[in-house]
């Protein structure tokens, strides 16, 4: 099948065009997508996250939400110090 290069606008363009109900189905799909793409990001998120408990001595899987929330606070803050 030919492959068809269109623009941003185009592409929104050609979406308003549609039907509501084929509208409806164009959201799904992206939607669902976006899903998938989030899984896959907190996957590595969270993969990266046991890699850095790991060089502390600690262990994420073993952690309670709030010394995971905490973890995560003094990552983001470098005024303050981390795990050690």
């Amino acid at each position: 099948m030919p492959k068809l290069t269109l623009s941003d606008e185009q592409v929104i363009e050609l979406v308003k065009q549609l039907p509501p109900q084929s509208k409806r189905v164009v959201l799904l799909a992206l939607a669902q997508e976006g899903e998938h793409n989030r899984d896959s990001r907190m996957e590595y998120a969270q993969t990266q996250l046991g890699n850095l408990c790991a060089e502390r001595g600690l262990n994420w899987d073993n952690m309670s939400e709030d010394e995971r929330e905490s973890f995560i606070d003094d990552l983001v803050h470098e005024d303050r110090q981390c795990y050690q």
